[in-house]
């Protein structure tokens, strides 16, 4: 069985069984998946061409935009090519390249929000050395140490999920999910994954501990600042991200750690959905509309292009 589903692939869920509903969907994506592109775009564009944006902040900040545009390029594009020539096909190969690139971006994102996280405890925290430690061979190497851990993370992931055979090709959701994955496997080499999945938690949780001390730090030194406008700015910079770090971290470990249904279950599409593509789609609108810098940035990109 395992070498037949090498050669066949796997067969992905459909978002309906009724082929207009299945249009409409397709539509619902398309629209979807434009508007993620265009927002995250929008935001690499100001940023690389307004010099008032090249500071540590906004270049994890682009960064943060890439990983997100990369990781809903990975899952999206096959489903509406699957919506629309209504297949739910996805080769063996395929289904390797998406969960490693997944996991890749996801981790990458991951990593990036932390590392987002002490850059505004730098700045806030203390000011007077900023400077000196976000320069720009740190930054450069923090942005490497992310991106190099995230695709560590994907390759263990990917390695671990597809060593055990399979004795179904029948993936419960709309891509390559490991949990769906892991529900088809008929070894016991599916622990692997799951110890894996548990170290993950684990590191994940020591992760979000170190997020709330350093904003707990945070959020007394704003409290001290004297002016209302230097709170207010403080304030506008590190809610939208505690807000998408938190909706991050709790939707994907529900997604991830709870026991998977073995029929299609609207509770693992909607998890799934919140997790995969909230964050893309709603990273440029926290982080540009409180923003009065990055709005000016927008508008003269805007202006730039009408210009020409």
């Amino acid at each position: 069985m395992s070498n037949e589903t090498s050669e066949s692939g796997f067969l992905l869920l459909e978002f309906s069984e009724v082929r207009q509903q299945q249009m409409l969907y397709f539509i619902a994506f398309l629209m979807l998946y434009m508007v993620i592109l265009s927002e995250n775009l929008l935001i690499i564009s100001a940023i690389a061409t307004d010099h008032h944006l090249h500071t540590p902040m906004y270049f994890f900040l682009m960064n943060l935009a890439m990983q997100d545009v990369g990781s809903v390029s990975v899952i999206i594009p096959i489903s509406l090519f699957n919506s629309l020539m209504n297949t739910r096909h996805i080769s063996y190969s395929g289904c390797v390249a998406q969960v490693f690139m997944f996991i890749f971006f996801l981790g990458s994102d991951f990593a990036l929000l932390i590392v987002m996280a002490y850059d505004r405890y730098i700045a806030i925290c203390n000011p007077l050395h900023y400077e000196m430690v976000m320069n720009k061979p740190a930054c450069i190497q923090m942005i490497a140490s992310v991106w190099i851990s995230g695709l560590l993370y994907g390759a263990l992931h990917t390695s671990s999920t597809f060593a055990a055979p399979f004795c179904s090709n029948v993936v419960n959701q709309f891509f390559c999910e490991i949990p769906q994955l892991l529900k088809l496997t008929c070894s016991d080499l599916y622990l692997v994954e799951l110890g894996v999945l548990v170290l993950s938690t684990l590191l994940g949780l020591g992760c979000f501990i170190f997020i709330i001390v350093t904003y707990v730090h945070i959020f007394t030194a704003v409290l001290r600042i004297p002016t209302v406008q230097g709170k207010q700015k403080a304030f506008s910079t590190c809610l939208p991200h505690l807000t998408v770090f938190s909706t991050y971290v709790f939707t994907g470990y529900f997604a991830y750690l709870r026991q998977p249904s073995n029929t299609p279950s609207y509770s693992d599409l909607a998890f799934t959905m919140i997790y995969s593509m909230v964050p893309p789609l709603l990273n440029p609108v926290i982080y540009s509309m409180r923003n009065k810098e990055m709005k000016n940035a927008l508008q003269r990109l805007f202006y730039l292009r009408g210009f020409f």
